[in-house]
């Protein structure tokens, strides 16, 4: 029989492989041979040992002869296999039209490149899986639409002591005659949620909202439970703010409940947080729907400019329902922004740091803001204002913060003395004559971060409706908020984090309310803050 040069060489390497395996068989056996004879010059050994030894290295020998064998084997099988599949992919892609040549160089060329890419694909998929897997491990939470959603919140505690009235015992804001009172709450306790989602128009979505338990039914709300446009109902559950939008790398758009583009900060405080610290002092804090775009634009590699402009539908100042009263139909009525038919509008330029110390860094802003109103009575005004706002940070992780501004018809974004304007009743034609107000305000903190575990804020605040414009509509029966010109706060407190979830506060305050034809009522109040963050 004719043996080929393949079969030849593969009996001659099965040849040798086994020949190869021989020699550590009979390195063993010279190597027993050798100890036998050492064993028997020296230790006096018996024969049946030295036996055993001997069949024992046979035995294991013979073991590695027998693997080294079937691995041959199966090297010969998968040859095989390989020769067969390289066969059938010769003659199922030669192509009759081209040369056999040239066939062959196309197969082959193809074949590493759809291999490659295959590889590539089942990479990209692990990648995903993988990552999909390890965000459905970090947030525990499933939504609907399968993006990962993650629960934030606040669960707190506030105790109060306060030496005067106020208008709200657990979160005041404005200082009354009368004696003072002592207690506790959870009401100003907040969830969020925060959800991240699609890639759209080569941007990244997401969302967010806030919500806490201080809300109040609709039939006991007045000038002092203000809260924005969507605050009460019976079950005290409150929306706060809400955020979603597109984020480019350098621009963004959105909708939000949130407080105005032009205030971007808000004084620190454990104590105050159903109502900002200094609302109704200075911060212009209301949430309130808008509709906005943002744009940074680099300047050096540490600074931008961003450009911010937004629509606005202002809610009514508290005191707003009260010429509304008479007039008011059935049913829910719309604001008086909203009865203008035209959205306000705010804008907002500022210098502001960019890459890591974008969040911590200093910025400087100007702002404006203009939305007409008209009432059920059919009385127009409109709302203006200028702003200023700023964050400073000084060496020895100190840092100062503020806001002011300069406006008219401020009570609904917070300011304006809880009112847009005054007005009084024409006897002759039984009509209303309103006069919006002046107004003029604002805040700052300083603030100094002992180090990760503690820090120290001191604040100011003041919104100062002109008293003039207010005392000629003052009547001496009034209440507090009507005939209020000038609310002041003065605030101070620790705050001490011995973990990143716990948190403890000592706040003191002193509020200042100056109302016309009536003396100045003032009150001190501590506050202990105790809460836990998750």
């Amino acid at each position: 029989m004719i043996t080929t040069g393949f079969e030849r060489n593969q009996s001659f390497g099965f040849t040798l492989c086994r020949k190869w395996r021989i020699w550590p068989f009979a390195v063993v056996c010279f190597g027993l041979f050798a100890d036998i004879l050492i064993a028997q010059n020296a230790n006096q050994e018996s024969l049946s040992q030295q036996i055993q030894k001997l069949t024992e290295a046979m035995a294991s020998t013979q073991a590695q002869l027998e693997q080294s064998q079937r691995q041959i084997i199966e090297m010969q099988k998968q040859l095989k296999a390989l020769q067969q599949q390289m066969a059938q992919s010769s003659s199922s892609e030669a192509a009759p039209a081209a040369p056999a040549s040239a066939s062959s160089a196309s197969a082959a060329d193809d074949e590493p490149a759809d291999m490659q890419s295959a590889v590539q694909d089942i990479r990209e998929r692990e990648a995903m899986q993988e990552s999909q897997i390890a965000t459905q491990e970090q947030t525990k939470i499933e939504s609907e639409s399968k993006y990962p959603v993650k629960i934030t919140g606040l669960l707190l505690l506030n105790g109060f002591v306060n030496a005067r009235a106020v208008d709200m015992a657990s979160t005041p804001t404005l200082a009354l005659p009368g004696s003072g009172s002592t207690g506790a709450s959870v009401r100003q306790t907040v969830l969020g949620f925060d959800a991240r989602g699609p890639h759209l128009l080569g941007a990244d979505s997401y969302a967010d909202l806030r919500v806490d338990f201080d809300g109040t039914s609709q039939s006991n709300t007045g000038a002092g439970t203000y809260s924005g446009p969507y605050s009460a109902n019976a079950t005290l559950l409150r929306l706060r703010t809400a955020h979603a939008g597109l984020q480019w790398e350098r621009t963004e758009a959105y909708f939000s409940l949130d407080h105005p583009i032009f205030n971007p900060d808000t004084p620190t405080s454990l104590v105050a947080m159903a109502e900002p610290a200094l609302a109704w002092s200075g911060n212009l804090w209301t949430w309130n729907p808008q509709l906005g775009a943002r744009q940074k634009i680099p300047i050096s590699s540490t600074r931008d400019i961003q450009l911010e402009a937004a629509l606005i539908d202002v809610g009514d100042a508290p005191l707003s329902s009260a010429i509304e009263a008479n007039d008011t139909p059935t049913g829910t009525p719309p604001s008086s922004a909203e009865q203008s038919r035209w959205p306000g509008a705010e804008a907002r330029i500022a210098l502001v740091g960019s890459g890591l110390t974008a969040e911590k860094g200093n910025h400087f802003g100007v702002g404006g803001y203009f939305a007409p109103h008209r009432l059920l009575t059919g009385n127009e005004f409109d709302s203006w204002a200028g702003t200023l706002d700023t964050r400073l940070v000084f060496p020895g992780r100190l840092e100062l913060t503020g806001s002011f501004y300069r406006g008219l018809a401020l009570g609904g974004l917070g300011g304006g003395a809880f009112k847009d304007f005054e007005y009084r009743t024409d006897s002759d034609t039984d009509s209303y004559y309103v006069h919006p107000l002046d107004d003029v305000g604002g805040w700052a903190q300083l603030k100094e971060k002992i180090n990760e575990r503690i820090e120290l804020n001191g604040a100011f605040g003041m919104d100062d409706a002109f008293a003039g414009e207010v005392r000629r509509y003052s009547v001496p029966a009034g209440t507090a908020y009507q005939n209020l010109s000038r609310n002041q706060t003065f605030t101070g407190n620790v705050i001490y984090k011995p973990s990143a979830y716990l948190l403890f506060s000592l706040e003191y305050r002193h509020l200042e309310s100056s109302p016309e034809l009536s003396p100045p009522a003032e009150s001190n109040i501590i506050g202990l803050g105790a809460g836990f963050k998750f």
